[in-house]
């Protein structure tokens, strides 16, 4: 889908959508827990919906109404769950399970682990470049322990069952990772502790989940900031919850003040845990002038501030590397299509610089490189200066109605397929 954006001012009000990173985590400590759980104010969107499918073929049953979902039937945790003789694997099919992850990578890294304590084959689908995304943390595990670890383009099998015991994991990795076992260790037969190994990243991500767990009644207790234990043996019970508004998200439209609009952006939570709550202050260090910031602990926020820079003073990022491993390559694909604009970027192995400069309207079509964030942040510049994107439709994976929003904002968007 290509989108023609005209130049103008956004103005009025509009709601954050839900949390995509919280909406996860519920979706799943729900799926882990016994009984019915409601989850309230959630999103359609490709990821969520990834998960959905997920847990349903692990036998959960989950039911869309709206924006809410009811999740019910026996827990998809517990140890040798799928053993020959355990009631439990009545609830499977007989054949391998396929988990469909599309092309969210928080649904394949937190499900990786829980997958590896059935003692039975199982599969996940999705895109290949999802599958080229690193999985090292749970490929050494696997190595480690003697389980089956088959990765192809586009899918992975694996197999095993994950004990109890002390998991020593790098912090500059993805939380995900750390998420994923903090999803499945509470559901062994013994105690586990999390030895994080500095620097730490991402730490915000690992207390959402922490926070996730503890609404269905999971136990996780801090020996100091970068140990964690795990007490085994736990059962989860239902709950009913409300997904917060998403701060990621919200700063695609805060952004839009910053360029001159007035949008009110509402239904934040105030005491988040999400480290892209930091958006406001990051805008406010660009709006006075070149800056430094580090992208340690929301690097989603990478796109939009490195849109903001270009049309504010500049700026230079740090801890970028990450950014290279999500959708796309988000640094070289922001400097390929902000050079499209005028502006020059210097892109290094863990830092990115965007030069002051002055916005040029787009001559070429802009390209979305299939990545949601992109789209948004690339979007956001065209309420500058008019233009066009390919491949627009990359926001379904988060917000799919994202171009609608902007319309009600005033913003005048064309699309040459209106399917959202």
């Amino acid at each position: 889908m290509n989108v023609r954006i005209r130049p103008g001012k956004a103005m009025g009000s509009a709601f954050a959508p839900p949390s995509k990173s919280m909406a996860h985590r519920l979706l799943i400590a729900a799926a882990l827990s016994e009984g019915k759980s409601v989850i309230h104010h959630l999103s359609p969107s490709e990821d969520i919906l990834a998960t959905a499918d997920c847990l349903r073929a692990l036998g959960k049953t989950v039911e869309f109404s709206g924006d809410t979902a009811v999740l019910s039937g026996k827990s998809i945790a517990g140890e040798g769950r799928l053993a020959e003789g355990n009631p439990a694997a009545e609830s499977l099919p007989e054949e391998m399970p396929v988990l469909r992850v599309r092309e969210s990578g928080s649904t394949l890294r937190f499900l990786i682990p829980t997958a590896l304590t059935y003692g039975r084959r199982i599969r996940f689908d999705g895109s290949r470049r999802l599958f080229e995304r690193p999985l090292s943390v749970y490929e050494e595990l696997a190595a480690k322990s003697g389980f089956l670890f088959e990765k192809e383009p586009g899918g992975l099998t694996v197999s095993g069952r994950l004990e109890p015991g002390v998991y020593r994991i790098p912090g500059n990795i993805s939380s995900q990772f750390i998420s994923g076992l903090l999803f499945a260790l509470p559901f062994l037969r013994g105690d586990s502790r999390i030895e994080l190994i500095p620097p730490v990243e991402s730490r915000p991500y690992i207390d959402m989940t922490e926070s996730a767990l503890l609404s269905f009644g999971i136990r996780l207790f801090r020996r100091d900031e970068n140990v964690i234990e795990v007490p085994g043996n736990q059962r989860a019970e239902g709950a009913e919850l409300f997904v917060e508004g998403d701060c990621s998200n919200a700063a695609f439209l805060e952004v839009l003040n910053v360029f001159g609009g007035s949008v009110d952006v509402k239904g934040l939570n105030p005491e988040t845990l999400q480290g892209d709550k930091v958006y406001p202050e990051y805008f406010r260090k660009l709006s006075k002038g070149f800056s430094e910031l580090s992208l340690a602990d929301c690097p989603d926020l990478g796109p939009v501030l490195f849109a903001a820079s270009a049309a504010l003073h500049g700026g230079c990022f740090t801890e970028t590397e990450r950014l290279r491993l999500k959708e796309s390559d988000r640094v070289s694909c922001m400097a390929e299509e902000l050079r499209k604009f005028g502006i020059r970027c210097e892109n290094n192995r863990n830092t990115f610089t965007v030069f002051p400069g002055t916005l040029q309207t787009p001559e070429q079509k802009l390209s979305g490189h299939n990545d949601h964030r992109i789209v948004m942040a690339l979007s956001s510049l065209l309420t500058l200066t008019g233009g066009e994107i390919e491949g627009a439709e990359a926001v379904r994976k988060s917000w799919p109605d994202y171009f609608k929003q902007l319309q009600k904002l005033g913003i005048e968007v064309e699309k040459d397929a209106v399917d959202q």
